[in-house]
Formats: C-alpha cells, structure tokens, sequence
C-alpha cells in the first residue's frame, strides 16, 4: 500500500483533529498538541514509503501518550498476548539477554504449537530475537501470519511454527482462544483460568462463568482465578465479579474529559449491573448506552457461595485492561487475596475511529476509577503477597506462583 502526499495529509488531519475532541485527559492542552503535530507534519506527509509514514504517526502519538494512543492497520505488529496468546521475560541467559516464554494461554496459538514456559526464544521468522534491556517492551507479532520460531528447551534447540488467526474484532485484534478454562487442583481446590474477555458485552462469556459456577464447581470450598497474561477484553468479567460477592456492590465508573472538566459526580452516570445472557438484550442495551463514554458498573448480586472468603487471584505484569479491574474490585473489597507480581496499570476506555486506507487510530476515551476512588491507569494493582515469576522453575516445568496460591488458598 503506497499512499500519495495528499493521502497522508488528510490522515494526519484527521488523526489531529480525532485526538483534539476525544482524548480523555482533563488537562488536555490543545495548543500543546497542535505543536507536537506541527513539529512531525513535515515528515510524516512526506514519508518516503509506508513504514516511514506509520513510524512518524508512532513517534508523535508517542510523544503526546507513550502507551494509549496507536494507529492500526491490518499488519501492524501488536503485542503477543493478543497476537499469539503467550507473554515474554526479558532474562539473563548462557549467551546473553533473550526473551523467554512466560505465560502460555491455554489453547492458544502458542500453546497449540508446543510452546512451553521457559523456552528461550532464538529466532522468530528467520531473525534473531534479542531484547534491548531486561525493562524492554515485549517483541510484537502480525497478525494472519505463520511464524517459524527456534527456541531452546533445556539443551535442545526446537523448531515450531505459529499461526496467528484472523482478528475476530478489527478494533481490537486478538487470535481466539478458549476464554476460560477449569479444572480441579489437588485438595480439591477449584482453578479457573481465564486468558481473556472476549467481545465487548461478553454474552458468551458470562454464560460460560455460570454454567460452570452451577455445575463442575457449584461445590467448590477454595477458589483460585488466575489472570496472569490476561490482556482484558470487554465487560464480561463483571459476570465473574459478581460471584465473589452476594451483594450489589458498585464496582467502579469510567470518567472522560466532559466528565472530569464540569466536575460531575459519579452518580449521575448511567448504571449497568448485568451482563445480559442473550443477545436480544443487545438492542436495549445500544439505545441506553449510545454514545455514552462514562458508566458505573455494580456487581449483578449472585448469593452466597462456599468459597467465599477462600478465594485467591494470581496476577502479574501481563495482566492488564478488565484483568486489571476485577483484581482491584476484589483487593479494595477484601473478597480475594492477590497473589504474584505487580500489574502494570494499563486500563482506560478506548474508542477505534476509522480512518482512510485500512487505518484505524485506537484513542483513550475515558479513564476508570474504581468505586473507591483509585485509578489504575499508571499505578497497577500491587499484590498481597508478592510471588515474582521464576524461570529457574518454570524450565523444570514448575508454576511457583501457582505453588504459592495454593499453599495461599489452603490457609
């Protein structure tokens, strides 16, 4: 795709004037971001080819927010979780840094493949794979793509290919997976496992919470609900939160800048309390919350249940988005104990707005506040009980965090 100067001056414009109406911060300076686009302009619309032109839109996004504001395209490179359903650690290996799997989503393509936890990532599509620093940003993936990867498994050097799938949702692409998986652990504690939330509303994925919570799991004394990797998703998870309490609770509210700048008060929001079970609520749903970037969330109200107050949630610096809200709905509530690493603090509504040639600029629109006031956005959630992930473990084949949940929950 070769786009013309004209064409990338009407992106720009329009990229320009998207960010003035709808980027969420309050203390939005227009004239300050009318001067970083007039410092990059000259480069991007005279980009010498595509790249060019999407790596001058990438320095001045970054230059206004380094980690909410994107453009998208069919090939743009996003983050593996979402691209291959696994994350990565930077670590100090034999030869030097290199990336090693971390967390591998259960029925996802790298775990489809063969990937394991622990193995080194050597190359990937033919090129060698070397992180910059142990604090650098995880390698991205193209979607729609197979990827032939080398990595080393204790002694071995192994050979797989990944096959990233077609993005279901254009605004948010990710290769599916099984959202939420379960099984029963040793001393009969119930483990869930949930890689994601799909869909915006989560229909689905609220009518799989409960026919697991009325059936395989409906006698469950102890709970653990791992989230590690998980890179949010939609509101689905509400459906999840609710089961950890018997009571309607307000959960929290997402604030954009009208909101912020009058000084409205949360109550005046427009609430939703229940992920509908069938999609022909969906219509009733689009005319109460058309256009509307700020709503309170509360928990359905589900009844008492037996691992109440026995409950873990595994998290760690992969986990982020609607992940990010349901552990800190269950910390501020004393509903769970929080076991694992600090999360990254990556959860503001974001809006996908259309623009020419296949692009799609993704713009924070409102940032979330939990009921209590604290916002995660830049903070992260810090666990209860700090268990950092190891590779020393992980390539003897061993979930130490896991390890500490249990030992955690059993208490």
């Amino acid at each position: 795709m070769n786009l013309s100067e004209s064409q990338r001056e009407a992106l720009l414009s329009k990229i320009e004037k998207t960010v003035s109406e709808e980027f969420h911060d309050p203390a939005f300076d227009k004239r300050a971001w009318e001067n970083i686009v007039a410092r990059h302009r000259q480069g991007i619309v005279s980009a010498s080819s595509t790249e060019a032109f999407e790596k001058g839109i990438g320095d001045m996004l970054h230059e206004l927010s380094p980690k909410t504001l994107g453009l998208l395209s069919k090939t743009t490179p996003i983050n593996p979780r979402n691209a291959i359903n696994a994350s990565f650690s930077a670590q100090q290996v034999g030869d030097g840094l290199r990336w090693v799997f971390q967390d591998i989503l259960p029925e996802g393509v790298a775990a489809q493949a063969g990937a394991k936890s622990g193995d080194v990532l050597l190359t990937a599509a033919g090129k060698d794979m070397r992180p910059a620093s142990l604090t650098a940003g995880e390698p991205p993936f193209e979607m729609s793509n197979a990827i032939p990867m080398t990595v080393r498994r204790g002694a071995l050097d192994v050979t797989y290919s990944l096959r990233t799938g077609d993005p279901k949702y254009k605004d948010n692409p990710y290769s599916d997976l099984k959202a939420i998986t379960s099984s029963t652990l040793d001393g009969g504690v119930a483990y869930l496992r949930v890689s994601l939330f799909p869909g915006k509303i989560g229909i689905d994925f609220a009518n799989e919470v409960d026919g697991l919570f009325s059936g395989r799991l409906s006698g469950a004394n102890q709970l653990i609900i791992d989230l590690r990797g998980n890179p949010g998703g939609g509101i689905g998870g509400l459906a999840l939160m609710s089961y950890l309490t018997p009571e309607r609770l307000p959960i929290g509210y997402s604030k954009n800048r009208k909101m912020a700048q009058k000084g409205l008060h949360p109550s005046s929001l427009p609430v939703f309390d229940k992920v509908p079970r069938s999609k022909l609520a969906i219509p009733g749903l689009a005319l109460k919350f058309m256009k509307k970037t700020s709503v309170f969330l509360y928990t359905e109200g589900q009844g008492g249940k037996a691992f109440r107050g026995r409950t873990v949630i595994l998290v760690n610096e992969h986990t982020t988005g609607a992940a990010e809200m349901l552990a800190q709905f269950a910390q501020e509530n004393a509903l769970a104990t929080i076991v694992g690493s600090k999360t990254p603090g990556r959860l503001v509504s974001r809006s996908a707005t259309k623009l020419d040639a296949g692009y799609r600029l993704i713009v924070p629109v409102a940032a979330y506040v939990s009921a209590k006031g604290k916002q995660i956005e830049g903070n992260g959630i810090h666990p209860d009980v700090l268990v950092p992930w190891s590779f020393v473990d992980a390539v003897e084949g061993k979930d130490n965090q896991l390890a500490a949940a249990i030992e955690q929950v059993m208490h």
